[in-house]
């Protein structure tokens, strides 16, 4: 008898600590998901800053322009090579002359604030010095996308937060272990 209880403990022990083990690994799940998401909005953040502008004008500025490729359509970079050639102006090359059309055309839908000038060969948009105005547009701008980002932050640690209280609802974790994982998560 005693030798099946020293069996049944021992084998209780293994099961508890492959128990413990699994619950350590559905917690580092909720960690890798939060930290990926929290990075994805960063990045998401990063890419919205880069199409505001500054004193100096930026090629970003075009990133969310896209052209009519046969039928497809294709960011401004992929048909054409976009320089920043001094502070106020862009030049635009297309790979295919036949493209300067579809280029004109989708620069001014996209209502960036300058109008294309076509020479036959390239296209040039000349931008205006800032005015206060305009930064104080920019960094109103900032503010917005800035407190967006912290939503989208917050919506994902509480999202963490509720995965970690339904591990511990369903008793997959002690609430020792749902404390720690809810600190671990701010």
């Amino acid at each position: 008898i005693k030798s099946q209880q020293n069996y049944l403990s021992k084998t209780s022990l293994v099961n508890n600590f492959n128990l413990q083990k699994r619950y350590t690994m559905e917690l580092s799940k909720v960690y890798a998901e939060q930290k990926e998401h929290m990075e994805k909005c960063i990045a998401a953040l990063k890419r919205d800053f880069m199409t505001i502008r500054s004193g100096k004008v930026s090629i970003s500025i075009l990133d969310n322009i896209h052209v009519d490729y046969y039928g497809t359509p294709t960011g401004l970079s992929q048909v054409a090579t976009v320089l920043a050639t001094d502070a106020t102006t862009i030049t635009i090359s297309p790979w295919e002359k036949k493209m300067l059309r579809e280029i004109e055309k989708a620069i001014m839908q996209a209502n960036i604030g300058v109008n294309p000038n076509n020479d036959g060969e390239t296209i040039k948009l000349f931008f205006h010095p800032m005015t206060s105005e305009q930064r104080k547009e920019g960094a109103k701008q900032a503010k917005t996308m800035g407190d967006k980002a912290k939503v989208a932050i917050r919506n994902v640690r509480k999202d963490a937060n509720d995965q970690v209280k339904k591990l511990e609802k369903d008793k997959l974790i002690t609430e020792d272990q749902s404390k720690k994982g809810q600190d671990e998560v701010q």
